[in-house]
């Protein structure tokens, strides 16, 4: 379902990011999936770096939210043994922005990988969430999100 409805959006699921350091991006435990911090990298590349909302804009760290998720889903699919169909519902979802002082906005930010989520999930895709405001992310990154779904076994 996840997978047709991204094909719907025109929207592919990337390979699955390789860690930038010592950790898994994904691990499968008690029916839950787990997902470590995923950056918006696209083609080994960052879309979106520094802080927010200069010299990232507002919309530009939104877009960045949005690859994140799909990075993450293409985690859980590698971690699923490529059986994203696995994937039942997500449960919650870590945002973390690079951000310039004063900057409150953080939610809004967040709403791009959420809104995403249920885009490709309906209920399903409705979580707990935390959007933090951060002082700096991994390479520089102005967007980080982590996920953690319930999976059928």
């Amino acid at each position: 379902m996840i997978e047709t409805k991204l094909a719907d959006l025109g929207l592919n699921l990337p390979e699955a990011p390789r860690p930038v350091a010592a950790y898994r991006p994904a691990v499968v435990s008690d029916g839950l999936v787990v997902v470590s911090g995923q950056l918006p990298m696209r083609e080994g590349r960052l879309t979106a770096e520094g802080p927010v909302p200069s010299p990232c804009s507002l919309d530009c760290a939104r877009q960045a939210a949005r690859q994140c998720v799909l990075n993450a889903l293409a985690a859980v699919k590698q971690a699923l043994d490529a059986d994203l169909g696995r994937l039942q519902a997500v449960v919650r979802l870590g945002v973390f922005v690079a951000s310039e002082p004063g900057f409150a906005e953080q939610h809004k930010v967040a709403d791009g990988a959420s809104e995403l989520l249920v885009e490709l999930m309906g209920d399903a895709g409705r979580h707990a969430r935390a959007a933090v405001g951060v002082l700096a992310l991994p390479l520089g990154a102005s967007v980080e999100v982590e996920l953690t779904g319930r999976v059928r076994r």
